[in-house]
């Protein structure tokens, strides 16, 4: 039998987690299946569920055009939630920064590339896309390259290098690439494919202080604790759907320190109001959980994850393979683990997986160009996730090595 144990010196979260998944109505109605693909979407809280069926119940109505209660309350309901997501990125200076409310994090960073970086860079000017990342964090990079060129401006697009032992970024390498036109880097927090923290922190120093940062957080937020303050970048991107929201609500954060203000371009519509209110629901539910205890709760599950499959003979744990071992000093995932079997095509294995009750992810992840070119599995673990699914996982797969 495996060890349910937690790991000695932490809090033992079990009565934490045991109360925080009864929460999930999702969850607990088909307690047969086991959710493992929270890094495509998240499952929603009751408490947001009643945020949206209140809001839709009671008042429902478009914002910043009326001046009846209802459009007030809609109108007052989206500056809260500005305010939550700052509070909630640990904003170093809120009257400083804006936020923009967009349908998720491949929207947010188009308008990053489409309606700001197009504007600030020059000719000759460089730029450092990571082409291992997801491909939402690749492509709007070159689609505004395109579109300058077309107007007679020549952006250079530098590579942002990687360490082939763990799949982080090299900064040593990055620190070499920069160059005095070097004017942006786009980066991400938590990779998708191999849940690692990219330490973006290191990206800051490598770069230094003048060159401009976006952070695609889809993987972080919602999962461990993110602070602008701590990573000191410019725009933070995130879906809202990754974090425990309604799908079609995100965010992006930014601030006019380097370079100026975000300003989307266009008529400002009707926005998402449905999706801003269960944003902000899940951001406050998120706050009451404790993102520290969900890292911690979700890197344990992962870590049990690859060091079971380490002893497998017939599967390939993707990403760094110091990490595997629950006993490894080395940084652990953050409840991503992506994997292979050597003779099992890897769409055939999610059906299987599936005949046993496990909903996990199978195609080639979105990585850009760089990337890996075979399709894999993909578990992602949420707070609501369980050690004893694991285990019933590892004893499938164990049967299959």
């Amino acid at each position: 039998m495996r060890d349910d144990s937690v790991p000695l010196g932490e809090e033992d979260l079990s009565d934490w987690h045991n109360a925080l998944r009864a929460q999930f109505p999702i969850i607990t109605g088909h307690s047969e299946l086991a959710y493992l693909d929270s890094a495509a979407t998240a499952q929603k809280p009751q408490a947001v569920l009643d945020v949206v069926q209140d809001y839709l119940t009671t008042s429902n109505a478009n914002a910043g055009r009326g001046t009846y209660p209802w459009a007030n309350r809609t109108t007052g309901l989206i500056e809260e939630t500005r305010e939550r997501v700052r509070t909630f990125l640990d904003d170093p200076d809120p009257a400083g920064s804006t936020v923009h409310f967009v349908s998720g994090t491949t929207e947010g960073l188009r308008t990053v590339a489409l309606d700001w970086l197009t504007r600030e860079l020059a000719d000759g000017d460089e730029i450092v896309v990571p082409f291992a990342d997801h491909e939402a964090n690749v492509s709007p990079w070159l689609e505004a390259v395109e579109s300058l060129a077309r107007q007679g401006t020549r952006v250079t697009v530098r590579e942002m290098p990687y360490q082939s032992s763990s799949g982080d970024y090299d900064t040593e390498k990055l620190r070499e690439l920069v160059s005095p036109r070097t004017r942006f880097v786009a980066v991400t927090h938590v990779h998708h494919v191999y849940g690692g923290d990219m330490n973006v922190h290191r990206v800051r120093r490598a770069v230094g202080p003048d060159v401009v940062i976006c952070l695609d957080a889809a993987q972080s937020v919602g999962h461990l604790p993110v602070s602008m303050r701590a990573l000191d970048v410019d725009f933070a991107v995130f879906s809202g759907h990754k974090a425990l929201a309604l799908p079609g609500s995100g965010a992006v954060w930014a601030r006019g320190v380097r370079g100026a203000p975000l300003t989307p371009r266009g008529w400002s519509g009707t926005p998402n109001t449905v999706g801003i209110a269960s944003l902000g629901a899940a951001l406050g539910w998120l706050e009451r959980a404790g993102p520290e205890r969900i890292e911690r709760w979700t890197v344990d599950l992962a870590a049990r994850l690859t060091d079971g499959l380490s002893r497998l003979a017939a599967f390939d744990v993707l990403g760094c393979q110091l990490s595997l071992a629950r006993d490894s000093s080395v940084q652990r995932r953050h409840g991503i683990v992506t994997f292979r079997h050597r003779d099992i095509d890897s769409v055939d294995l999610g059906f299987i997986l599936f005949s046993h009750g496990f909903m996990v992810r199978t195609d080639g992840l979105c990585q850009g160009r760089a990337g890996e070119k075979r399709t894999s599995v993909r578990v992602s673990l949420h707070a609501y996730n369980s050690r004893q699914e694991v285990n019933r996982l590892l004893d499938v797969l164990t049967g299959l090595a």
